[in-house]
């Protein structure tokens, strides 16, 4: 017996010592531990180390992301980090990874969340399983908020589009290093923060990528976070319309109940909000307050979250959230204080004063002063004209989930509207431009509804066989298996049910006009 456990320990140990010398160098013989040596123009190498399948442990801020650990099942990887400094006040910290055996040949660089501040580990994880050589930026500081950026305008360029180019030229670079040969193909995969990149990219660096998936962009960056303000300020300053956090299901659950069976399938996902009809008035208190019901003024505070953010001449600002995302509003509109996400825009690059008391905000006022600035239009993603990243061929596939709390869905909707009026309308932007909008799903993920697809799947079709995508199928998966399944479909078709066979099965829809 001890004979027998002693053998198997050393061929455990063996098995390592060849995973990590497989990892050693890439496929021309250079060795990963060389490319710390690599000169890149103001770039230094501080890490080129072979790691083990198996073995990464994210290092100690690392985020591991939600649900199951990204990080099992890994394949040996070549594990690089350098620092940029395009200016003297830059800091850009970059992690590559290139896988030991199977590298598919391509690029995919993956994006940020929030106000970023660190390697999106997690996103690294899933592109290199896939066989991709992959990297990720933190954007050139450290931290889950916007104060890095006061007194230090270069920095907040680098969070705005700086260090997502930086990155994209240091990475090819050191791929074609290791393995002899240029990546055949780049693409960008981004959710929230990384969906705005993705289009900064298309916008600034149409050579960069091939494809791009940009999810849920939040974008523009100075008009979404001035309408949370407004809307927050809307909620807080007058505490009769303070919504407990105990009755966000209750209005959702109204929601659900109005407008569920709109599309013909009860399944407790609405699949065009934009159908559907609801007012908080059904919930109104007939006499006092209780928990089945909202007074007037929480009634109206409904409302002000479904509606779009206007100035006080009636020009939209942001658009309003869609029904069925209230299970998530109690994270942005629960609490007294705004999110750093929302205030910290104005708090650190529009008025550059740490004390900025967001209850003294005034949407025309304040908005009027950012649109004003460079420093904080840089982080907008708003131009329509593409036109130079589709000359080079590239293609952009956009989704966002229709139950989103936190970026208003048809943010999404409206930037590819401008773009196709842009670019000469649908007919002559569908080889190259398309919208998933998913029922029932929040921001990047979660829901009620169907929320897992593979998207890089519908990306590499596009690009690598022209093949457009007509649907994606995502699923609902509970405890690790599929409950159900459901075409997406480029917007603005819609999911139809055929009328007969289980709703549970994607099959039983086609993709069609909205009726």
């Amino acid at each position: 017996m001890a004979r027998t456990i002693a053998l198997t320990v050393a061929i455990g140990f063996l098995a390592a010592l060849a995973d990590v010398r497989s990892v050693a160098a890439g496929a021309d013989g250079r060795s990963c531990e060389s490319l710390a040596s690599l000169t890149l123009p103001h770039t230094t190498v501080t890490l080129a180390q072979p790691v083990a399948a198996g073995s990464f442990t994210p290092p100690a801020g690392g985020r591991a992301g939600r649900g199951s650990n990204p990080f099992t099942n890994l394949p040996a990887f070549c594990r690089v980090a350098a620092t940029i400094k395009p200016t003297s006040d830059s800091d850009i910290k970059i992690e590559v990874w290139l896988p030991a055996a199977g590298w598919n040949g391509k690029f995919q660089a993956v994006g940020n969340g929030g106000w970023a501040g660190v390697i999106s580990y997690p996103a690294l994880s899933e592109a290199v399983k896939r066989g991709y050589a992959t990297s990720s930026t933190d954007t050139g500081h450290t931290g889950d908020g916007g104060g890095f950026a006061l007194g230090h305008p270069e920095k907040f360029v680098d969070f705005a589009w700086r260090s997502e180019h930086e990155m994209t030229v240091k990475a090819k670079a050191i791929i074609e290093t290791f393995y002899g040969t240029a990546a055949r193909r780049a693409y960008w995969n981004g959710c929230s923060t990384g969906g705005r990149q993705g289009l900064i990219e298309a916008q600034r660096f149409p050579e960069d990528y091939d494809g791009i998936i940009a999810g849920a962009s939040a974008n523009p960056r100075s008009r979404l976070g001035a309408a949370h303000l407004a809307v927050h300020q809307a909620l807080w300053q007058n505490p009769s319309r303070v919504i407990p956090s105990s009755k966000f299901p209750l209005v959702h659950n109204a929601v659900i109940e109005a407008c569920d069976a709109i599309d013909g399938v009860k399944d407790r996902a609405i699949e065009d909000p934009t159908r559907c009809r609801f007012d908080a008035k059904v919930l109104e208190c007939k006499g006092d307050d209780a928990p089945t019901c909202l007074t007037g003024p929480k009634v109206e505070a409904v409302r002000t979250i479904l509606s779009p953010v206007r100035t006080r001449n009636g020009v939209e600002v942001f658009p309003g959230r869609e029904p069925g995302a209230e299970l998530g509003w109690a994270f942005f509109f629960g609490q007294p204080d705004p999110a750093p996400l929302v205030q910290d825009t104005f708090r650190y690059v529009v008025y550059k004063d740490p004390s900025w008391d967001w209850r003294t905000f005034d949407l025309d006022r304040d908005l009027a002063r950012a649109s004003a600035s460079a420093d904080v239009t840089a982080a907008d993603a708003a131009n329509p004209n593409l036109g130079a990243f589709v000359e080079r061929g590239g293609k952009l596939l956009m989704y966002h989930g229709w139950s989103d709390p936190l970026v208003a869905p048809r943010a999404s909707i409206n930037y590819y509207n401008g773009v196709l009026d842009a670019m000469g309308g649908p007919q002559k932007t569908a080889e190259w431009i398309r919208l998933f909008m998913v029922p029932g799903m929040g921001h990047c993920g979660g829901g009620d509804g169907p929320n897992t697809f593979d998207i890089v799947g519908a990306l590499e079709q596009w690009v690598e066989q022209r093949k457009a995508p007509q649907r994606i199928v995502a699923s609902r998966i509970s405890d690790g298996k599929v409950e159900r399944t459901r075409p997406l479909c480029p917007y603005p078709q819609v999911a139809t049910y055929s009328g007969s066979g289980s709703i549970d099965e994607a099959a039983n829809f086609a993709c069609a006009a909205p009726r």
